[in-house]
C-alpha cells in the first residue's frame, strides 16, 4: 500500500487540530479556531497562508473567487467548520476548492461539540481527465 499523499503535513494538521479542539473546546466561532490553527501550524514551522484568495474559472473566464480557511505548505487546503455534524455540502464545498487549484489534498476539521475531520483527495491527473471530457 502507498503512503499517504502528504502524509507527514496531513499528520502535523490532525495533532495541532486536536490540540486547538482540547484547549479551546467548543462553541467558538471558526475565526477564532482558523486563527488558533494557523499559529500552532506556524510555531511547528509550517508555511501557512489564511484566508488565502484562489480564483474560479469557467471556459477560461474568471466566475468568480473564494478564501481558503488555511493553505499549508501550499499542498494541502484546511477547511474549518464549527457545526454539530459535518455535512455533505461541507464535503462538496472543499472537493470544490481542490477542483479549482492544483492542491490535492483537502482536510476538513469541524469544532463542533464532538471533534470531527474528513480528508478528501482530488488528484491533478483526475482534475486533467476531467477538463478533457
Amino acid at each position: 500500500m502507498n503512503s499517504l499523499l502528504h502524509k507527514k503535513i496531513s499528520d502535523a494538521v490532525l495533532k495541532a487540530y486536536y490540540d486547538v479542539y482540547n484547549q479551546l473546546g467548543y462553541g467558538f466561532l471558526e475565526k477564532v479556531y482558523q486563527n488558533a490553527m494557523y499559529l500552532e501550524l506556524k510555531s511547528l514551522g509550517y508555511t501557512v497562508e489564511a484566508q488565502k484568495q484562489i480564483k474560479v474559472y469557467f471556459k477560461n473566464q474568471l466566475v468568480g473567487e473564494y478564501y481558503a480557511d488555511i493553505v499549508i505548505e501550499e499542498k494541502i487546503i484546511i477547511e474549518i467548520k464549527a457545526c454539530e455534524l459535518l455535512m455533505s455540502v461541507h464535503i462538496a464545498q472543499l472537493m470544490n476548492y481542490l477542483k479549482a487549484t492544483e492542491v490535492e489534498v483537502g482536510l476538513l476539521l469541524n469544532f463542533g461539540e464532538e471533534p470531527e475531520f474528513k480528508r478528501i483527495i482530488y488528484t491533478n491527473d483526475r482534475k486533467k481527465n476531467l477538463k478533457n471530457q
